[in-house]
């Protein structure tokens, strides 16, 4: 089995990368606004936050389980091939819950729609991200995977709008025609991706290969390449405390501990989907400089950011409290952007093709794990202490700032990205 390179020529924007980025906007698009109408309609019915949001964390499971199964899948079976099923089948589910869905059944029929997604949605992760060093080499494997990085955070920002006023003037079922139309473009323009793959006869049951696959890839990343290891635990603690204290924190701190309305709360949202967007386009401008041995400044930079969101609750002022939180979760979603995307980048190269699937998987795996744990603790700790917020930030501030000391070795001699080189082969 070999799923070889196809960018030679150091070009960026080659045939498949294109036709990819392409495909990712149209899928993720069609996702976000499927999941935000059907967010919208449940809420409508049921007047409920807390269905809608124990659906979300029941269709959530089958990600978390199922991913090291689906990066077995993406090191075994043609990426591209994996892709297109997977789109096309995204689709079908789309139809089916245009279909059948009615306000008696409803939390049932999205409930199994959202399962769906999910458990797409653990194979289609290490594919993706397998596929992405595949088609590039050097330093333009990090700004591939800034470029992916720009297209989720735009679908992030633009179409919970564009599902927004789709639902509000046509109804649940027109945006589900959209999203079944934007599953199908996908699929059908991946059709045209080109990546060499020759099957390998395998002489052992299925269940023998895939606890070798695991077997050999754990190895990898534990004995081989520890570095790695030590890299994606460092991301996915940071990840804890970044999930916990933005995603939860900055709702809550604007508008039950300040008291502000939705359009800030709102206004906020923007800002973070923006400078997401930001530091993934100076990633991809400034790759080239970007050190290895430096990462671990990046997280420290953001505990420090932590401490002013903290501190900004000695004054008396809401509104500039609310500046304060705004301009250092704007630095800090810059700086995260920067060392995710760097991150992964660096995993990527130091991986074989043969392994790359699954242990991409083991970085959606254990990131996915560390976001929900986050959110779920930060959610008790500011509902205990709300009346100490300030607390909260300057404790996690200094959690932040120790992990990346403590990461600082983890980084210290590892290779930049390599100009001109791919990820590794194992043939």
């Amino acid at each position: 089995m070999s799923q070889m390179k196809t960018n030679t020529e150091g070009k960026l924007f080659s045939r498949n990368f294109t036709l990819l980025v392409f495909g990712q906007v149209s899928s993720l698009f069609a996702n976000t606004i499927l999941r935000f109408a059907l967010s919208m309609y449940i809420l409508d019915l049921t007047g409920s936050a807390s269905i809608f949001a124990g659906l979300l964390a029941v269709s959530m499971i089958p990600t978390v389980i199922l991913s090291p199964f689906g990066g077995v899948l993406a090191d075994r079976a043609n990426r591209r091939n994996i892709m297109v099923g997977l789109d096309f089948l995204s689709g079908v589910i789309a139809v089916f819950t245009m279909l059948t869905i009615r306000e008696s059944n409803a939390v049932i029929i999205v409930g199994t729609a959202l399962t769906a997604y999910s458990i797409l949605a653990a194979f289609e992760s290490p594919t993706v991200q397998a596929a992405v060093p595949q088609m590039q080499t050097g330093d333009n494997i990090i700004k591939a995977n800034a470029v992916v990085n720009q297209v989720a955070a735009l679908a992030a920002l633009v179409a919970p709008f564009i599902g927004s006023a789709c639902y509000t003037a046509f109804g649940v079922k027109t945006v589900l025609a959209v999203s079944v139309l934007g599953f199908f473009l996908t699929a059908f323009l991946e059709i045209f991706i080109r990546l060499p793959f020759t099957k390998e006869t395998l002489h052992e049951s299925w269940i023998r290969v895939i606890r070798n696959d695991f077997k050999i890839s754990f190895s990898f990343i534990t004995r081989e390449r520890p570095e790695i290891m030590k890299i994606l635990l460092a991301a996915s603690a940071i990840s804890f405390f970044i999930m916990g204290t933005v995603n939860v924190g900055m709702p809550f701190m604007i508008r039950t501990i300040l008291g502000l309305n939705a359009e800030y709360a709102g206004a906020a949202e923007s800002v973070c989907g923006l400078t997401a967007i930001l530091g993934s386009v100076i990633v991809g401008v400034a790759a080239g400089r970007l050190k290895a041995d430096k990462m671990y400044q990046y997280p420290l930079a953001v505990g420090i950011c932590m401490i002013p969101m903290g501190m900004g609750f000695l004054l008396d002022n809401e509104k500039m409290i609310y500046l304060i939180i705004l301009l250092s979760i704007a630095v800090m979603q810059v700086l995260v952007s920067i060392f995710s995307i760097y991150c992964v980048s660096l995993i990527q190269q130091r991986t074989p093709n043969e392994l790359l699937g699954k242990v991409m998987a083991y970085v959606a795996t254990v990131t996915l794990c560390a976001q929900p744990l986050g959110q779920v603790i930060y959610g008790v700790l500011f509902d205990a202490f709300r009346n100490n917020v300030m607390w909260i930030m300057v404790g996690s501030a200094v959690c932040i700032i120790l992990l990346s000391v403590a990461a600082r070795p983890a980084f210290l001699g590892i290779k930049d990205l390599e100009q001109g080189e791919g990820n590794l082969n194992m043939e």
